[in-house]
């Protein structure tokens, strides 16, 4: 039977990776990579020597094609994606939907009538929305996490279900949002508080808590802290 590891990495602290992880990725015989560049410095870093296959949303059905082959050929493989768990926020959760599709094991028919035995298995580490949490200080009894908000098309209508919500909101901002962002959070819950959780693990980690409107005023006041990836949570 073949073995298909999905593999957490650090979000940004090189340290922050599991015994366990480090010898998955030694004995698979191919890692499955959103970007080969980022899971290398992993790999040098650990003396992992392995060979890695690209894969992310703009892969092609042929490179699914391939992995399906390996896995005939009772390959065990490992998914990465750049930073944190596989799957979430991430294209791998496609690839690992398809593979459960096929699984021999499964007590209901497989939609494909390709069908092999294999083991889906995770390998627990960091992830961002789990690490912000931890540290907010905000309400984390119930909390629905939204991934990353929507450019244009249905954002208004999430910024009012945020608004609504009686539970702690979660969700990824890139730098380039980040102050649009609060201001629709300025506009839609001016009264709520939120936690904005950035660079987690990396030297220039730094947590702010506050109104939205009295965040708006700090990354407007300091545009070199609009870097970086950022983890916002609705208290």
């Amino acid at each position: 039977m073949s073995k298909f590891y999905v593999v957490a990495t650090p979000i940004g602290n090189m340290g922050d990776i599991s015994f366990r992880a480090i010898e998955t990725l030694k004995n698979v015989d191919l890692i499955l990579c959103e970007d080969t560049r980022e899971t290398k410095k992993i790999l040098e870093k650990y003396n992992i020597n392995k060979p890695t296959m690209s894969y992310h949303a703009q892969s092609k059905l042929s490179k699914t094609g391939k992995i399906f082959e390996l896995i005939k050929k009772g390959k065990d493989l490992a998914l990465v994606s750049d930073a944190g768990t596989p799957g979430i926020s991430d294209p791998g959760a496609m690839l690992v939907a398809q593979i459960k599709e096929c699984q021999g094991q499964s007590l209901t028919p497989p939609v494909s009538k390709t069908v092999f035995d294999i083991q889906v298995i995770p390998i627990p580490g960091a992830s961002a929305v789990i690490t912000a949490l931890s540290a907010s200080g905000l309400p984390t009894h119930e909390f629905t996490f939204l991934g990353f908000l929507p450019h244009k098309k249905g954002r208004e209508t999430l910024f009012k279900e945020i608004e609504q919500s009686k539970r702690t909101m979660v969700f990824y901002e890139s730098p380039h949002r980040i102050l649009k962002t609060l201001e629709s959070l300025q506009k839609f819950c001016p009264n709520k508080k939120v936690c904005i959780a950035r660079e987690l693990t990396k030297i220039y980690e730094e947590f702010k808590i506050g109104s939205p409107a009295e965040l708006l005023e700090y990354f407007d006041k300091n545009k070199d802290k609009v870097r970086g990836e950022f983890t916002v949570i609705v208290a």
